[in-house]
């Protein structure tokens, strides 16, 4: 079977090692630019050449082709947004043995009290609460040298689900103590699974091949799908929990006794492990879906979403600056609707990437990071090397667009016509020579 993912849709591309670095060097009179004299801050004119602010064009648009695999933190649960709808997400992951050839002794000796997979929290989005998680097993193979997006899925051994039958519902909450044994162990969820695998493990380990070493075993046993089965959740209720697969903590451990002597075998997860997050988005009659359909909505307000919805700013003025120009400063200011304590809190930062051709696919980012204040509600950026790589034609006014990174956050922005005390301001500051 071949195990490369089918590229389905069109992948974006960030470039990380785009520069805008720009080194300028001059020596002749200044030329002073009235442009915006009646929107601009009249103190800022006393010690500047030139000051612009700008018109802004704001607008959503839906890409979901996301590399989803190799991630620091994977994604369980799901949560239903008032405004951008519902959020669902799974985790496909091998697993392995934590030593190949182990010898469990003879079967008819063995009883096996319990088989349960613990996932070890790193946070969470949205709200704390009971959900209800599904384990099964894979029936195609996962590979650590493939490619794995947001959207893709892969085929179940069988339809039976793993979690031990009426035990799935699960208190989620990072908060909680967690107790194995007499240890108290860093917080994790913890889902009992049927002890009936680890019966196929035993006579396999005693009659089969799978247990000589690694290879054979993932051959053997394809991994896990994880996964919630929430139904449908009221608007604004659910949460999505981060968990990190690559801790020594997050492993299938096998309680047994051998001729009544406790003991345990680690099924474990490690960075030599393939894994992805297979993310499900619904924005069906939402605002997000009214925006993304209907640009001109996105006047009022915009957003950006994790896995989906990416924010994308369009100013035409800034064709208008002169070729000589030097930007001494650009700042656009991204003011947001959040209120404090929300469940929905914004992303700590945002990327900002652009087109390098009108109506490409691909996206690339332009090495700019906006940091959000609480104290503001938004986020600011400096865009002073892209402007000016914009003004030496270096780069096309092709608009910005703002993504945020492989979590479930999401954001609304207000836009220029929103009827928000603060609205989205692009100010840049230049001399002509």
């Amino acid at each position: 079977m071949n195990n490369t993912p089918i590229m389905k849709r069109k992948g974006v591309i960030l470039s990380a090692t785009f520069l805008l670095s720009i080194f300028l060097t001059f020596s002749c009179k200044k030329k002073e630019s009235s442009l915006g004299l009646n929107s601009i801050d009249q103190n800022e004119l006393l010690s500047s050449s030139g000051v612009d602010t700008f018109s802004l064009t704001t607008y959503s648009f839906i890409e979901d082709s996301i590399i989803s695999d190799n991630m620091s933190a994977v994604m369980i649960g799901s949560y239903n947004d008032p405004v951008f709808g519902s959020f669902n997400t799974e985790i496909y992951t091998q697993i392995r043995m934590e030593a190949a050839g182990f010898d469990f002794g003879d079967p008819s000796l063995i009883t096996i009290d319990s088989l349960v997979l613990g996932l070890e929290y790193l946070g969470s989005y949205g709200d704390n609460g009971i959900q209800t998680i599904e384990v099964y097993e894979l029936g195609e193979d996962l590979n650590i040298d493939s490619t794995y997006y947001s959207f893709q899925s892969k085929s179940l051994a069988t339809s039976t689900d793993l979690v031990v039958n009426g035990m799935g519902a699960i208190e989620l909450d990072p908060s909680y103590i967690t107790v194995i044994g007499n240890d108290t162990v860093n917080s994790q969820i913890r889902i009992p699974i049927d002890t009936n695998l680890g019966v196929a493990f035993l006579n396999e380990a005693a009659t089969g091949s799978a247990f000589i070493d690694n290879v054979s075993f993932q051959s053997y046993f394809k991994g896990l799908l994880i996964k919630t089965n929430n139904g449908s959740q009221a608007s604004g209720t659910g949460g999505i929990f981060y968990v990190n697969l690559s801790d020594p903590q997050s492993k299938l451990t096998m309680y047994y006794k051998l001729d009544g002597v406790p003991k345990e075998f680690d099924f474990t997860i490690t960075s030599s492990d393939a894994d992805f997050n297979h993310v499900d988005l619904d924005a069906s009659l939402t605002s997000v879906e009214t925006v993304v359909n209907d640009t001109i909505s996105g006047q009022n307000e915009f957003y950006a979403q994790c896995f989906g919805t990416k924010a994308v700013i369009e100013c035409n003025g800034l064709n208008n600056i002169p070729a000589n120009a030097v930007i001494h400063k650009a700042s656009l200011i991204l003011p947001i609707s959040y209120q404090t304590g929300s469940s929905y809190a914004p992303s700590l930062n945002i990327a900002v990437a652009t087109r390098l051709e009108e109506g490409s696919e691909d996206i690339f980012n332009i090495n700019v990071i906006g940091s959000y204040s609480n104290f503001s509600k938004g986020y600011t950026f400096d865009l002073r090397n892209y402007i000016q790589a914009i003004t030496n034609n270096d780069l096309t006014n092709n608009g910005l667009i703002f993504y945020l990174g492989r979590t479930a956050d999401r954001v609304i922005f207000n836009g220029p016509n929103s009827t928000n005390k603060e609205q989205p301001k692009l100010s840049i500051l230049y001399s002509e020579f």
